[in-house]
């Protein structure tokens, strides 16, 4: 056991500057939805569903990603979707979030990024809401009782969604950031309730990390056929990925993100996160049934009193979605 997982769960929060009310570690499905619930943080839909929404934020933040410009930073081939943020400034946003977390409760998650063992990556992620945590824990790969044991992650994404940032005074664009230090290996994301920040973050540090080990990081879903030949579907969000790798005759790779290494094509992800706008049974069986007790719904309507979810309402947004872990 490494020294890391010798130490205490607040041992382990302590030594990054947490010190919340409480903290709750690897909570199982149930438990998350309960959590979710008894907080009022979402509500359970006729299908067994957890659904949530987001405010004001139903997408990605693209003005609001930073890098941080330390000498870390300075080694990467970091691109211009990245702001940069001087180290001083992100040392007064931390502590600012770090502060606002000593009054709130957390939920913690161990899981890894990448199905191939020669290139994955061990995280934690660290949330406020309940429904973040279960959202990472079905769209991340999960892990064992006794590699749980053991973990010691490389990376850890903390989201605290509640803190809004001034302009004037954070010298952000806006009230949310999303923030990579290379030199901590940590991201923190503020001012967000959009889940999918998450998702992405970590998707980023893949991008970054995998090719100097010679994997080719890739933006496509993927499935195999019974005679083992590997489809790759390439695309922007929104543009039928999941749709088109969800076929009945082939088995399912993933939907989004995945690498290309000495040792074949492997899944980023243990989950699929699949827009759900005028989402049918006729038309995409195998997304619709998988949307049940365990998975996530976000920005989806549902009727006041069936709690039957309408996937045809754009009411919040056209980026409504589902995730949910591949074996469903």
């Amino acid at each position: 056991m490494t020294e890391h997982a010798l130490m205490s769960h607040d041992e382990q929060l302590e030594a990054l500057g947490i010190f919340a009310q409480a903290t709750h570690w690897n909570l199982a499905v149930p438990r998350l939805v309960e959590e979710s619930l008894h907080r009022g943080e979402a509500q359970l839909a006729s299908n067994g569903a957890l659904v949530a929404t987001t405010g004001a934020r139903t997408g990605r933040s693209a003005d609001d990603k930073y890098v941080v410009n330390n000498a870390a930073a300075a080694q990467m081939n970091w691109n211009t979707f990245h702001r940069p943020m001087d180290v001083e400034q992100f040392a007064r946003i931390k502590a600012k979030a770090f502060e606002h977390l000593k009054t709130r409760e957390v939920f913690v998650l161990d899981a890894v990024a990448g199905a191939d063992p020669a290139h994955a990556l061990p995280i934690r992620v660290i949330t406020e809401y309940a429904w973040h945590t279960l959202f990472a824990r079905q769209l991340f790969r999960r892990l064992s009782s006794s590699a749980l044991a053991d973990h010691t992650p490389e990376w850890t994404v903390i989201s605290v969604p509640s803190l809004k940032l001034d302009p004037a005074s954070d010298g952000s664009c806006s009230e949310v950031a999303a923030m990579i230090d290379f030199e901590h290996n940590l991201v923190l994301i503020v001012g967000t309730e959009y889940a999918g920040e998450i998702k992405k973050s970590i998707f980023t540090i893949m991008n970054m990390v995998l090719p100097a080990r010679g994997v080719m990081p890739m933006h496509c879903s993927a499935n195999i056929g019974p005679d083992g030949d590997v489809a790759l579907f390439f695309g922007l969000s929104g543009t039928g990925k999941t749709t088109l790798s969800a076929d009945q005759e082939r088995s399912l790779i993933g939907d989004d993100e995945h690498g290309w290494s000495e040792n074949g094509v492997f899944n980023f992800e243990g989950g699929c996160y699949a827009k759900c706008i005028r989402l049918s049974h006729a038309a995409e069986p195998e997304i619709f049934e998988a949307i049940r007790f365990g998975s996530v719904l976000e920005n989806v309507v549902l009727d006041e009193e069936t709690r039957q979810p309408d996937y045809d309402s754009a009411a919040l947004t056209e980026n409504t979605r589902a995730a949910y872990p591949l074996e469903y």
